[in-house]
């Protein structure tokens, strides 16, 4: 692989717990790599599977569930 190779990530937040903490990073202005989407849920375990495997057809490299 190239030296400069950045995986491609989805990730869907639960609202009430990861997706607070990537709010405090923004605010914190801390940095994350513009190839990170972050998609906020109301729930992490409201997350269909198959939006799961939609991320890796559609070209991701990994897809995040956290809460």
């Amino acid at each position: 692989m190239a030296e400069n190779y950045e995986p491609k990530i989805l990730a869907f937040l639960c609202n009430w717990c990861a997706y607070a903490g990537a709010d405090l990073a923004g605010v914190s202005r801390f940095q994350y790599p513009p190839t990170l989407r972050v998609i906020r849920t109301m729930c992490s375990g409201r997350v269909d599977p198959l939006y799961i495997a939609e991320g890796l057809v559609n070209g991701y490299d990994g897809v995040f569930v956290s809460g």
